[in-house]
C-alpha cells in the first residue's frame, strides 16, 4: 500500500468491524431464510403446482382443439351438403341453362334492334342531310341579303360621307392652309427671333462667364484657398494628427492606471494575500486531510468490513440453522419418525392385511357372484323365450325317427351337467332359427 494511503489503525478497524457485523448478521440471517424459504416453496409447491397447471391447460387446450376441430368439421360438412352442394346444382342445373337462353334471347333480340336501328338511322341520316343542305343555302342568301343591307344601311352612308365630305374638308380647309402658315410665316419668325436671342443675351451672358465669373472665381476664391489648405491648414491638421494620438494614449495609459489603482489592485491583492491563502490553508488542505486521512480509509474499511462480515455472518446463519435443524430434528423429526414406523406402519399393514385384503375379497366375490346371477337371469330370459316360442310356433324341427326332443339341460356354462341330461347349447332361438 502506498505512502498516500496508509492503512488504518486496528483502532479504528476492529469497532468498525464490529459495529458492520452486528448490523449485517440480521440481515444474512433474514437473507438466508427467505432463500431456504423459497427453495422449500419452489420445490414442494411452485414446480408442481406448475406442472399440474401445465398439464392441465394443456390437456384443456386439446380438448378445445379437439372439440373446435370437430365442431369446424361439422360445420364444414353441413355447409358443403346443406349450401354448397344446392348451390352448386341450382347453378348448373338452373342458372346456367336460364343464363345461356336469355343470351341467346338478348342476343337475336339485340342484332335485330341494330339492324332495325341501322336501316332508321341510315334514312333519318339521309333526311336530315337534305334538311340541312336546304337549310344552308336558305341560311347562305339569308346571310348575303342581311350583309348587303347592313353595308347599304350601316357603312356605306359614313364611308361616303368619310371619304367625300370629312377628309376634303380637313386636307384642303385646315391641313394646306397651316402647312402654308407654318411654311411662309412661323418659321422665319422663329429663326428670327432665335438669332436676336442668341446674339443678344445668350452671347454676352457666356462672356461674361467666361472672362469675369470665372477669372473671379479662381483668383479670388479658389487659389487663396489652396494656399491656405497647403500652408497652414496642413501642417496644423499634420501636428494635430501626431500630437492628438501621443496625447489619447497618455491619456489612456493614466487613466487605465488609476482605474486599476482604484477599483483592480486592491481586490487582487485581497484576493492573492487574504482569500487565497485562506482558502487554501484554511479549506482546502483541512478537507483534502480528512479525506485522504480520514473518510477514504473509513469507507475502504466499512468496505472491506462488508465483505467479511458477510461472509461471518454467513458462517454463523449456517451454523444456526443447522443448530435448528438439529434441534428441529430432535424435537419433532425423530419422534415423527418413530411414530411413522412404530404406530403408523403396523397400523397400516393390520388394515391391509385385516380391513383392506378381505374386503378387497369380498369386494372381488360380490362382483363375480353378481356376475354369474347377471348370466343365469340371462340364460332364464332366453329359456322362457324360447319356451314361449315352441308353444306359439310348435317345435321347430323333429327327429328323424319321429320322436319329440328331449329338452337338454342348461348348466349356465358349467363343466358339471346333470345325471342323465345332455346340455343345452347357449345359443338363442334368434340365432338357431
Amino acid at each position: 500500500m502506498s505512502m498516500e494511503n496508509p492503512p488504518p489503525p486496528a483502532l479504528i478497524r476492529i469497532p468498525v468491524r464490529i459495529v458492520v457485523l452486528v448490523v449485517v448478521l440480521p440481515v444474512r440471517m433474514v437473507w438466508d431464510v427467505l432463500t431456504a424459504t423459497a427453495h422449500v416453496l419452489d420445490r414442494t409447491v411452485l414446480r408442481p403446482v406448475g406442472r399440474g397447471l401445465a398439464r392441465v391447460f394443456t390437456g384443456v387446450g386439446r380438448g378445445l382443439a379437439w372439440a373446435f376441430t370437430g365442431l369446424g368439421r361439422g360445420v364444414g360438412r353441413f355447409l358443403h351438403h346443406a349450401v354448397a352442394r344446392p348451390a352448386r346444382w341450382l347453378y348448373r342445373s338452373l342458372l346456367t341453362p336460364v343464363g345461356h337462353g336469355l343470351a341467346w334471347v338478348l342476343t337475336g333480340a339485340g342484332r335485330g334492334l341494330a339492324w332495325v336501328l341501322t336501316r332508321v338511322g341510315r334514312g333519318l341520316a339521309r333526311v336530315f342531310t337534305g334538311v340541312g343542305v336546304g337549310l344552308g343555302w336558305l341560311w347562305r342568301g339569308f346571310s348575303v341579303a342581311v350583309t348587303w343591307l347592313a353595308r347599304a344601311v350601316f357603312v356605306w352612308p359614313w364611308a361616303g360621307l368619310w371619304r367625300y365630305v370629312v377628309v376634303p374638308v380637313c386636307r384642303y380647309g385646315i391641313a394646306v392652309p397651316a402647312a402654308w402658315l407654318y411654311r411662309r410665316v412661323l418659321a422665319p419668325l422663329g429663326t428670327g427671333l432665335l438669332f436676336l436671342l442668341e446674339k443678344l443675351v445668350l452671347v454676352p451672358v457666356v462672356a461674361l462667364f467666361r472672362y469675369v465669373l470665372i477669372p473671379l472665381l479662381r483668383y479670388g476664391v479658389v487659389v487663396p484657398v489652396l494656399w491656405f489648405d497647403r500652408h497652414v491648414l496642413g501642417p496644423v491638421g499634420r501636428g494635430l494628427s501626431w500630437f492628438l494620438p501621443r496625447l489619447g494614449h497618455v491619456l489612456a495609459v493614466g487613466t487605465a492606471v488609476l482605474l486599476k489603482a482604484v477599483f483592480v489592485w486592491p481586490w487582487a491583492g485581497l484576493w492573492r494575500y487574504v482569500l487565497v491563502p485562506v482558502a487554501v490553508h484554511g479549506v482546502a488542505r483541512p478537507v483534502a486531510w480528512l479525506w485522504n486521512r480520514v473518510l477514504v480509509p473509513l469507507a475502504r474499511e466499512v468496505r472491506d468490513a462488508l465483505a467479511v462480515c458477510w461472509r461471518i455472518a454467513g458462517f454463523v446463519s449456517r451454523a444456526v440453522g443447522r443448530a435448528l435443524g438439529r434441534l428441529a430434528w430432535s424435537l419433532l423429526g425423530r419422534p415423527a419418525v418413530w411414530v411413522w414406523r412404530n404406530v403408523c406402519t403396523p397400523a397400516g399393514h393390520w388394515v391391509r392385511d385385516q380391513v383392506w385384503a378381505p374386503a378387497r375379497t369380498a369386494a372381488v366375490q360380490a362382483g363375480r357372484a353378481a356376475k354369474e346371477a347377471l348370466a343365469s337371469a340371462r340364460a332364464a330370459v332366453r329359456e322362457a323365450r324360447r319356451d314361449t316360442w315352441r308353444a306359439l310356433v310348435g317345435s321347430v324341427r323333429s327327429s328323424g325317427s319321429g320322436e319329440p326332443d328331449v329338452a337338454r339341460a342348461r348348466t349356465l356354462g358349467s363343466t358339471a351337467n346333470v345325471p342323465g341330461a345332455a346340455p343345452a347349447p347357449e345359443i338363442s332361438l334368434r340365432k338357431r332359427g
